[in-house]
């Protein structure tokens, strides 16, 4: 536990909606970035449980789910503490996943963000760096869910390379052991099926090497719990930073899948009968783990995702220059932006004037910093669709931000609001006939249409690419915006004030007022270099 003890603490709460259970951390967070755990909660929901290979989610399911939810947000009011709540794979690929999330939010007052397995894995990594006193060393990080498993190698803070994979103590469990049941030749089956997944994934990771392997999740500090109980008990509360090794496990696992049954399982010392009928899934997992990657001892990180997602949540949050986008998130945006050859002078340059305007315009839309993220990454990568066509590149740059899986820190939420966002930033504005726009949240919707009418704009003033513009203010004054732009030393502003003109339609419509934008008189021009 990770004690901040300064000024400005303040409360916070991260839900993970997992496979198998439902978590919650209320914790207080230091300005330094440090927290103190307050309460920890769980609930056992198995919400991916009987969903074919996880395409659809149960009613009963999700009841259990909402039930949950509606329970840890209250806790987490109790204490005061504003939620950041991500679901992983059994929302995340469900076909009714977005089902889910409408009914927490309706129902339980909780908008959950669905998370990729990539982004998954970054949060866990962040969380693991917390409990692992390992900064400088290469990490090789394993968290095996109900369904997907991550892993990665990171040094120093920073992620290397991440893999998620679609095995999972649930998902191997409905295939391979039904009702945790082990039918004759069923392990070996599920071992080569384990195997033959890994083996892409391993040859990856062995490339890169680690030097200490780690692993998180529940079912890891089960099968540590059960590797260990003869020198550390049964009853110990914690296995944060304890080790087991390879022969230790491969022990457990001899044990685990003589015992043929559920109800056997449970008789053995150690096994939570929660777990009892999904623990042998997991174990070959974890096993076929370390014999691909040669480990032989394995460091257990009782932090994981939900200690990943309080870190970031206030990690976003700090930070008080032009740029407010996460350095990760920022990264990840300019490698798509310069993988598909976006100008990206151009487009930085663009959307500094975008976050100018929406600064000045706080007052107007009312908007916050994650917003502003938002912004900031729409404009970085408006273009990227031209490198599919020219024609209807909007439209492009809509479908390459939204099918990208290098995308991280953001949900699939926001990523959703970023397509969107970029789609708009020129031609027709947002319609409730296109029906990528019309699936959005009213509130969604609005900051859709916000966001993207200041993005016009602010491309419009660089419409000649010379960075004409030297910097813009805007005041608003009752119902009206006026935006003075002032030109660079020899500048001629007369294209882009004519095209930022044309396009301020959208910006004044979604904010409900006049909008006139005019060249700032040379006697207000102040010297902004400085």
């Amino acid at each position: 536990m990770t004690r901040s003890g300064h000024d400005g603490d303040q409360m916070r709460a991260a839900i993970d909606v997992g496979t198998n259970s439902v978590h919650l951390l209320v914790a207080k967070v230091g300005a330094a970035g440090g927290f103190e755990v307050i309460t920890r909660e769980k609930a056992s929901v198995r919400l991916g449980a009987g969903m074919g290979d996880l395409r659809q989610l149960s009613v009963e399911a999700m009841d259990r789910g909402v039930e949950a939810l509606d329970r840890f947000r209250q806790v987490a009011e109790a204490h005061g503490a504003p939620i950041t709540a991500v679901a992983t794979s059994a929302v995340r690929e469900a076909e009714n996943g977005d089902d889910f999330v409408r009914r927490a939010r309706i129902e339980a007052g909780v908008d959950v963000g669905v998370i990729s397995g990539i982004e998954e894995a970054r949060l866990i990594h962040l969380g693991v760096v917390q409990a692992i006193p390992a900064f400088d060393r290469q990490l090789l990080v394993v968290d095996i869910g109900g369904g997907s498993t991550e892993l990665l190698v990171g040094r120093a803070g920073r992620m290397l390379d991440a893999r998620s994979t679609k095995l999972g103590a649930i998902r191997l469990t409905d295939r391979f052991f039904p009702d945790g049941t082990i039918a004759k030749g069923a392990v070996k089956e599920c071992r080569r099926y384990v195997m033959s997944f890994l083996e892409p994934v391993a040859q990856t990771i062995r490339a890169l090497g680690f030097q200490l392997a780690v692993g998180s999740s529940g079912t890891i500090s089960t099968l540590a719990a059960l590797a260990r109980r003869d020198d550390l008990g049964i009853e110990t509360r914690s296995f944060n930073n304890e080790t087991f090794t390879r022969a230790q496990l491969d022990t457990v696992v001899a044990e685990l899948t003589a015992a043929r049954t559920a109800k056997e399982r449970r008789r053995i010392a150690g096994v939570d009968e929660r777990r009892a009928d999904i623990i042998v899934g997991g174990a070959i997992l974890l096993e076929s783990v370390f014999e691909l990657l040669g480990i032989d001892e394995m460091v257990v990180s009782d932090y994981a995702l939900r200690e990943g997602v309080l870190l970031d949540a206030m990690q976003q949050r700090h930070g008080a220059d032009l740029h407010h986008l996460a350095d990760i998130r920022r990264e990840s945006v300019l490698r798509v932006a310069e993988s598909f050859r976006e100008d990206v002078v151009h487009a930085q340059r663009a959307t500094d004037l975008a976050l100018v305007l929406f600064d000045e315009l706080v007052s107007l839309h009312g908007l916050g910093l994650d917003d502003r993220d938002l912004l900031e990454a729409a404009g970085l990568l408006h273009n990227v669709g031209l490198f599919i066509s020219h024609a209807a590149h909007h439209k492009h740059s809509e479908y390459v931000i939204r099918s990208s899986d290098r995308l991280v820190g953001f949900t699939q939420r926001e990523i959703e609001i970023v397509a969107q966002v970029a789609r708009y930033h020129r031609k027709s504005a947002p319609k409730p006939s296109h029906l990528a726009f019309a699936a959005l949240s009213p509130d969604a919707q609005r900051r859709v249409r916000i966001l993207s009418g200041i993005l016009r704009v602010a491309i419009a003033l660089d419409r000649t690419r010379q960075g004409a513009v030297d910097h813009v203010r805007a005041t608003v004054t009752d119902g009206r915006v006026l935006i003075e732009v002032s030109p660079g030393p020899g500048a001629d502003l007369e294209l882009e004030l004519y095209t930022a003109v044309e396009r301020s339609g959208p910006l004044a419509a979604s904010l409900d007022c006049v909008v006139e934008i005019v060249e700032e008189p040379a006697e207000s021009t102040q010297d902004f270099s400085g």
